[in-house]
C-alpha cells in the first residue's frame, strides 16, 4: 500500500471511529441533506454537527454542495474506497479458513 493509500485509509478509519460521523453517514446516505436537518435528525447540535461533517469531509467519506443557499451534505460514493479495498484484502483468507473448518466438520459427520 502506498503511503497515501495509508494516509487516505487511516483519515477513513479515524472518520468511522466516532458513533455520531456514523449516523451522520446513515443520515445523508439516502439523499443529500443541510446541516440543520442532519443536526436535526441525530440529535446533535448545529455546531457538533457540522464538527463532524468537517471530519467526515476530510476523510473524503462526505462532499458538500451548494443548492441555491443551502449547503447540502451528502456520502461520497468513492469515500469507502481505500477501507473497502483494506477489508477486502481479509476475505480471501477468512473463507479459506471457514472452508477447512467445514470440510474438516463434513469429514468427521457420520451418515
Amino acid at each position: 500500500m502506498s503511503p497515501a493509500a495509508a494516509a487516505q485509509l487511516d483519515l477513513a478509519l479515524r472518520g468511522l471511529a466516532d458513533e455520531n460521523r456514523r449516523a451522520i453517514l446513515r443520515a445523508i446516505s439516502a439523499e443529500p441533506k443541510s446541516v440543520g436537518s442532519i443536526a436535526e435528525h441525530v440529535g446533535l447540535s448545529q455546531q457538533t454537527t457540522s464538527h463532524h461533517l468537517g471530519v467526515l469531509r476530510k476523510a473524503g467519506l462526505a462532499v458538500g454542495t451548494r443548492e441555491g443557499t443551502r449547503h447540502l451534505f451528502a456520502v461520497n460514493p468513492d469515500g469507502m474506497a481505500a477501507v473497502r479495498s483494506y477489508l477486502d484484502e481479509f476475505w480471501p483468507t477468512r473463507l479459506a479458513a471457514l472452508k477447512a473448518v467445514i470440510e474438516a466438520g463434513e469429514s468427521g459427520v457420520r451418515g
